[in-house]
């Protein structure tokens, strides 16, 4: 069994490979350590530096640093709206 740290060191190998991998426009979910916890953003990926990737989220453009990265992965579409009630 591998040590937790270990594991850690894995998934955030993986999430730095989706991320380097994905292209501009991609839906990602990216979750980055945020102070003492973390925090996810769910989005369109709009932006890429070597230190970055910005995120475009339904409350607005979201920058995370690639050292806060914890995991990464693709997502599908968002669902169609619902047709409202009469």
């Amino acid at each position: 069994m591998q040590e937790p740290r270990q594991q850690d060191a894995l998934a955030r190998a993986l999430a730095l490979g989706v991320l380097s991998d994905a292209a501009l426009g991609d839906r990602l979910v990216v979750r980055a350590r945020h102070g003492d916890g973390a925090q996810d953003a769910l989005g369109t990926l709009t932006a890429r530096t070597t230190d970055t990737v910005t995120i475009e989220t339904r409350r607005g453009s979201r920058e995370v640093r690639l050292a806060d990265v914890v995991a990464a992965k693709p997502v599908p579409p968002p669902p169609p709206p619902r047709p409202r009630r009469p």
